[in-house]
């Protein structure tokens, strides 16, 4: 029985994720049973499609290229110097990436777009008429909220890795005369050049499959494969032309992810851990170096959340609460039919079912992964972290396209919310109760089994104790997921049961002051939820590299 159960993942992920992919397939490559290609032709044949392609690949190359240039040196001021406020900007930064897309692009909208700060306070100084920074819909605040967003990640990486590597290397090449240009070029380069290509890999499939901030920020202008394919399904209702570019899409993003594994084993393989060679900034130049990397950080990422926090609260240039206090109120011909405050009590009902059905399945998933041969864990442990790989606008795209019918039309069910925000949040699950259950001495449950202890018992007696704190990190980060969850919910949630994601980009997309303020507003919401969670993983985790 307790085998059986631990299989039930398998089964979940067999029918809810691997089943969507077949009928993506299906869609893409047959028609009434018979072979068709013509959902490849017209992406083949079209300019357009090519185009999409195209800038979808060079965007997320520009992208990466600004995230590590601006994260590299931030990197080496954080691997090398300790100074006030680098705990809090290392937070920030990493806050800044599990924010929902939909927050990051109601912030920049608060900061520079044409209701925005700064625009306000230039018309206001200048006497303007008009805004003078137009930035909505171009291709340079894609860029600039593609920065914010992955800015963490490239941090984060590089840091750890950086930090732990020896000093005597660059000892050494210093007595041996090596300095400046050579210094980087043939001792730190070498050195950290794992991590940042692991890193930059990682940021490249990040804005390849950039969806929120390119559909919010870019507007009609623009479009990634991810936008396109959800024009063409729920717009246009192409499916094979939807299919056949959410198919190019996989191939593409599990050939990426298997560059990143071999970068990531490198960095792994070649990391000899050391102590961390963090200090204070002694001379003008570092305490230069820590400067500009807190101004540049503080900067980048504190001025657009806390452009959206004041921008919520500033009605006809006062300060008041009236965007909250009418998030309770259902507008005549509202775009979300219903009211505002609706859509919160959604997400908290979603996230909570969420958060059960993940912490379920992603426990026994770490139970099957720990306690499976060597050979069988070693294919397991990417089957379930395959949700990750796979886009959440192609797993919406999958799930409409295989449960449309009967036996399991769940389309316009409640539960096919549940389904895609579980997908997604397994892998977090594993990821953070997997490490945590290798903790747990093998000779004890084998005394206790001895003793005649049931699996549950030794489950509720031995294991529990020591892997709680991850538990209560799992179910965070699957809240939390849920909470901030938007491409795949586009697809499957109901016109009148919106999620807070789903809320803010239907009143992001319409005129009006009071639709503004109250995306603004729910904004607000959401970020002070996602803090307050990421606030409390921060505080449980026990942070082993295994651990996100």
């Amino acid at each position: 029985m307790w085998r059986g159960l631990m299989l039930t993942p398998l089964l979940f992920l067999g029918v809810f994720f691997f089943y969507p992919l077949a009928a993506i397939l299906s869609v893409s490559l047959l028609a009434d049973g018979v072979p068709d290609l013509s959902g490849f032709l017209r992406v083949a044949q079209s300019a357009y499609y090519r185009d999409t392609l195209w800038f979808t690949t060079w965007q997320a190359a520009l992208s990466t290229l600004l995230t590590l240039g601006l994260a590299l040196p931030a990197a080496y001021v954080f691997a090398r110097y300790t100074f006030p406020g680098r705990s809090l900007l290392l937070s920030l930064a990493t806050l800044a990436f599990v924010l929902p897309t939909v927050v990051i692009a109601a912030g920049f909208s608060a900061l520079v777009g044409p209701r925005g700060l700064v625009n306000d306070f230039l018309m206001r100084i200048l006497n303007l008429s008009a805004p003078p920074v137009q930035l909505e819909h171009t291709l340079t605040l894609i860029l600039i909220a593609h920065v914010f967003y992955n800015f963490a990640v490239v941090l984060r990486i590089v840091t750890a890795y950086w930090a732990n590597q020896s000093a005597r290397f660059e000892e050494a090449a210093r007595i041996l005369g090596c300095h400046g240009w050579r210094l980087w070029y043939e001792i730190r380069w070498p050195l950290v050049r794992p991590a940042v290509l692991a890193s930059a890999i990682l940021v490249y499939i990040f804005t390849f499959t950039s969806f929120g901030v390119v559909l919010i920020l870019g507007g009609p202008r623009f479009a990634t494969v991810e936008v396109e394919i959800y024009r063409q399904t729920v717009q246009l209702f192409n499916l094979p032309v939807a299919a056949a570019l959410s198919l190019v899409q996989i191939v593409f993003m599990f050939a990426l992810m298997l560059v990143y594994a071999r970068f990531q084993s490198q960095a792994a393989g070649q990391l000899q851990p050391a102590a961390q060679m963090v200090r204070r900034p002694r001379t003008l130049r570092e305490h230069g170096l820590v400067a500009g990397a807190a101004l540049i950080m503080g900067t980048l990422l504190l001025l657009p959340l806390a452009a959206l926090a004041v921008r919520s609260l500033l009605v006809n240039g006062q300060l008041s609460l009236a965007y909250y206090a009418g998030l309770g109120e259902n507008q005549r011909g509202s775009v979300l039919f219903v009211a505002p405050f609706t859509a919160v009590a959604n997400s908290l009902q979603f996230a909570f079912a969420t958060t059960l059905v993940s912490l379920l399945l992603g426990l026994l998933s770490a139970y099957l992964l720990r306690y499976a041969p060597a050979r069988m864990a070693r294919w397991l442990d990417p089957l379930f972290m395959l949700p990750l790989a796979a886009s959440p606008v192609t797993l919406g795209f999958g799930l409409i396209v295989a449960f449309n019918e009967p036996p399991l039309a769940l389309r316009s069910t409640w539960v096919m919310i549940v389904i895609a925000h579980t997908l997604v949040a397994i892998p977090f699950v594993v990821r953070s109760v997997l490490p945590a259950l290798r903790r747990v001495p093998s000779s004890v449950r084998d005394s206790a089994a001895t003793l005649g202890a049931s699996p549950l018992a030794i489950v509720r007696w031995i294991d529990l104790p020591i892997v709680g704190r991850s538990l209560v990190v799992a179910a965070t980060f699957a809240f939390t997921v849920s909470a901030g969850e938007f491409g795949a919910s586009l697809f499957v949630v109901r016109p009148d049961s919106p999620t807070l994601p789903i809320a803010i980009y239907r009143l992001l997309g319409q005129p009006g002051a009071i639709n503004y303020g109250q995306a603004l507003a729910l904004s607000v919401i959401l970020m002070v939820v996602c803090a307050i969670c990421f606030a409390l993983i921060e505080r449980l985790r026990t942070g082993t590299a295994e651990e996100f």
